[in-house]
């Protein structure tokens, strides 16, 4: 076993590919020790790629691909702004809402922070911010995309540790509301320390558009309820519901009751069963063709033969770091890890509390110099077996590893939304670091109230029946 972690250890700080890493040091290990048949290795590769939730994987990325060009970063800007850009420091709340908008879509921070991220800074810096301010409540916010449904790390802790992929989207959405919350009072503080004022002035005809498209979109499924009430079956009534919907956007052209209802189509389609979580990401796929193609028409060909490029040169980066982490991950099954990391824990305390602070400062190391896909290939089966004895949730577990991962995500020195928001700001990365490090706070403090109250979790799906 220290054959494998240090090679692949060593292998990372020379500065060899995280996916390369893995499978160079696997394939030594096998080599040198004889624990299986070489052919092993190539059918537990197989083995990793060949799961039903993976297919999710390519369709959630084109669908953040998709929403990026169709012209739907620009309306939830504009609906953000229209609903919190009178407060103090209007346009870092626009920031986080727009971010609550865009993650009901995406399912990734990358995709955030390079989409609706890109508009954002722009904009808080043309308005007088300074652009560590800018950076900083933008990395925050980006995080929100994993953890509102549909999220991509989500599919791939499902598939990891066997839980369900339905249960973990819906237990992410209050976990998702705290994050924002946190994130809007911590705004306002800056706010009133750094003389922060509104960005746009307090017009309630803006607002109450605004809250219009909002209780429009609540008003749908509703609509739904009352027209199964009448008689017409869930089909029939779901499709007269969408039709007038849409009539009525193409009519009075709301900035976001379209990109508003790609959440609540997923999530209703999940729970009244038309589709698993897998072909929700096909759904949501289509809805983004329709809004580009059909509704908005701001895609072309060349635009969307680029999505689709860019599309399956990130599957393919995703899936090579799932193959490689799966004989990764059984190898440190074979040499026992688990159960050495178990006797580990439960020599260290049989406290859950104390196991879970453990785990976290472990997720959040991992973080900051893995991938979130591949940190979950590797550390969920060491992980989960040791959970399961301490009576941890897999759900819950689910939505504590991902949180961590994405504060990884901000750190260096392998932090992607680090460089991505370094690129955007035109900054160094030493110097955008420093901007996100204030913006920490209420990531750490959500990180805390989820991990210590599983009730945030969990209540969601136990309500709808996903988890007992």
């Amino acid at each position: 076993m220290l054959l494998l972690i240090g090679g692949f250890l060593l292998l990372m700080i020379v500065g060899v590919p995280v996916a390369v890493s893995m499978a160079v040091s696997s394939l030594a290990y096998l080599l040198v020790y004889n624990v299986a048949p070489d052919i092993v290795a190539a059918q537990r590769m197989i083995a990793g790629v060949e799961s039903f939730p993976l297919i999710a994987v390519p369709f959630f990325i084109l669908a953040g691909n998709l929403m990026n060009i169709a012209g739907v970063t620009g309306r939830i800007y504009h609906f953000a702004l229209s609903l919190v850009g009178w407060m103090k420091g209007g346009l870092a709340q626009v920031n986080i809402i727009g971010s609550v908008v865009f993650s009901g879509m995406s399912g990734t921070a990358l995709a955030d922070a390079a989409g609706i991220g890109t508009i954002e800074i722009k904009a808080m810096k043309d308005h007088g911010y300074p652009v560590e301010a800018a950076v900083g409540v933008t990395a925050a916010s980006a995080t929100l995309g994993p953890i509102f449904p549909p999220s991509l790390p989500f599919v791939i802790y499902g598939m990891m540790a066997n839980a369900s992929i339905g249960a973990l989207f819906m237990a992410g959405i209050l976990p998702g509301i705290v994050m924002t919350v946190l994130m809007m009072l911590t705004v306002w503080i800056f706010a009133r320390r750094k003389g922060w004022g509104s960005d746009t002035p307090f017009e309630l005809r803006q607002l109450m558009g605004a809250g219009l498209e909002v209780v429009i979109v609540l008003c749908f499924p509703l609509a739904v309820y009352l027209m199964i009430m009448a008689g017409l079956s869930i089909n029939i009534a779901v499709l007269i519901a969408l039709a007038a919907l849409i009539a009525a956007d193409w009519y009075f052209d709301w900035h976001a009751v379209m990109a508003l209802m790609a959440p609540v189509l997923l999530i209703g389609g999940m729970t009244m069963g038309w589709f698993t979580p897998t072909e929700a990401a096909v759904a949501a796929v289509l809805w983004s063709l329709f809004l580009g193609l059909v509704r908005y028409r701001t895609m072309t060909f060349r635009t969307l033969a680029k999505a689709s490029f860019d599309t399956i040169e990130t599957t393919a980066s995703v899936l090579f770091i799932v193959t490689a982490a799966s004989i990764f991950a059984w190898l440190l099954t074979v040499s026992q890890a688990a159960a050495l990391f178990a006797d580990f824990m439960f020599s260290l305390t049989d406290n859950w509390w104390t196991f879970l602070i453990i785990v976290n400062i472990i997720l959040l190391i991992v973080g900051a110099f893995l991938d979130t896909i591949a940190a979950i290939s590797i550390l969920v089966p060491i992980l989960m077996p040791v959970a399961a004895k301490y009576g941890v949730d897999p759900v819950h577990m689910g939505v504590i590893v991902t949180l961590n991962l994405m504060i990884g995500l901000l750190t260096p020195p392998v932090g992607m939304v680090l460089f991505v928001l370094a690129r955007i700001s035109k900054m160094s990365v030493e110097r955008t670091a420093l901007a996100i490090l204030p913006w920490m706070i209420p990531l750490f403090v959500a990180l805390l109230l989820i991990t210590f109250i599983p009730a945030l979790t969990l209540w969601l799906p136990t309500q709808l029946g996903l988890i007992r």
